[in-house]
């Protein structure tokens, strides 16, 4: 199990409680700071069963400055990504081939 996690995110720190709570010990990903290629984004993508714009995270200034209002391919905004990993929504756990954003939290029990 792996959380792309943001300890600064009261949401990614309750996922991250509620995890430990149900005894998994998850690989924690710090991903603003060890950014995820777009190899990685399209890996998780897959999982989330999602398109790219909807892993954005719209209130982000980045976004407000860069791409309000812009229709971007998914390539475009995986790169977009990469380049902000802050407009990526956190936080996301992957446990094998199933992912889930967990806004709410209870959503990563769907995962155990």
């Amino acid at each position: 199990m792996k959380i792309y996690h943001n300890p600064r995110c009261r949401k990614s720190r309750e996922t991250l409680a509620l995890l430990e709570e149900n005894g998994q010990t998850p690989e924690i990903v710090l991903y603003l700071e060890d950014h995820p290629t777009k190899k990685d984004l399209k890996s998780i993508l897959k999982k989330l069963g999602i398109p790219a714009a909807q892993l954005i995270r719209k209130g982000e200034s980045i976004y407000k400055e860069h791409y309000k209002g812009k229709e971007l391919s998914e390539t475009q905004w995986i790169a977009a990504m990469v380049e902000y990993p802050k407009l990526i929504e956190r936080p996301i756990v992957i446990n094998g081939d199933r992912a889930v954003i967990g806004r709410p939290p209870t959503l990563v029990l769907d995962l155990l």
